[in-house]
């Protein structure tokens, strides 16, 4: 097939936008393209004008489009040194400040980080002291981490890293399995509120002492990296810490010198300045 024209791209972007609200202009332009080049060969269209056709006719279709476009692949305790700064020293710092602890995530996906989270503070005996929120765009994604359903062939990944990570048990003991798939046991996430959530065009709805929003960000542009992080900034007590994917910084943007670097490793700052 041959490489999707900008042009085409710029008129997807503004029928989704115009048409159904949903804001992409600045996602980073190589990795949206790509998506939609997987979207085309998927659904066999032999263009980008039949795509945007097969939108105005069937509004349903934007919800699998939308699918499509901000697929994120996940798995639990990715980064296992990550979670083990988390465990450490990141939490019981917050611990210091305060008895309850609350945390964000942010493009939550299919809830595996969630999940991740939920086990680590069970384990350090403070679930029961932490309100979760999980946000995502694609309310199908948020449909899934709920149920806490997933392959058990996933899992042999999962439980590699959980190893890695230092867990206090095997990961099975959180899960049962049924018919090739895993379900979570489900009382880890009594007190996780999952939420559709824009980061595009959302505002800030609460304060938190923990963001975390990793590999998110490498999709946007630097204009909507910016707007995303002022939001954090905004949405995070004083003090409070935000955290990123492994490929993204806080380094160049707006709101820069209102963070310190916590770990520059696991790309981990703290909010400093109101």
């Amino acid at each position: 097939m041959h490489e999707i024209e900008i042009a085409d791209i710029r008129k997807l972007t503004e029928v989704m936008k115009e048409k159904y609200n949903y804001d992409f202009s600045n996602y980073a332009m190589s990795s949206f393209r790509r998506r939609i080049q997987r979207v085309l060969e998927l659904y066999k269209f032999s263009s980008v004008d039949v795509l945007i056709k097969r939108l105005q006719d069937d509004p349903r279709f934007v919800k699998e489009l939308v699918s499509e476009v901000t697929v994120n692949v996940t798995e639990m305790f990715r980064d296992p040194s990550f979670w083990r700064e988390l465990r450490d020293h990141v939490l019981p710092n917050i611990l210091l400040n305060t008895q309850n602890i609350s945390i964000w995530h942010a493009g939550c996906s299919s809830g595996e980080e969630v999940f991740s989270m939920a086990i680590m503070l069970k384990e350090m005996d403070i679930l029961h002291k932490c309100k979760i929120v999980a946000t995502d765009l694609d309310p199908d994604v948020i449909h899934r981490a709920k149920s806490g359903v997933y392959s058990i062939k996933n899992m042999e990944l999962n439980q590699k890293n959980y190893i890695r990570f230092q867990g206090q048990h095997s990961l099975e003991k959180y899960y049962r399995e049924e018919q090739g798939k895993a379900l979570m046991d489900k009382s880890l996430i009594e007190q996780v509120s999952f939420r559709e959530h824009n980061l595009v065009n959302g505002s800030a709805f609460s304060k938190f002492d923990l963001i975390l929003c990793r590999n998110v960000m490498i999709y946007f542009n630097q204009t909507l990296q910016n707007q995303v992080l002022k939001l954090f900034h905004e949405s995070l007590f004083k003090y409070g810490y935000l955290i990123v994917g492994s490929k993204e910084s806080l380094i160049w943007c707006e709101i820069a010198n209102k963070f310190i670097v916590v770990n520059n490793e696991e790309k981990i700052y703290k909010k400093v300045k109101d």
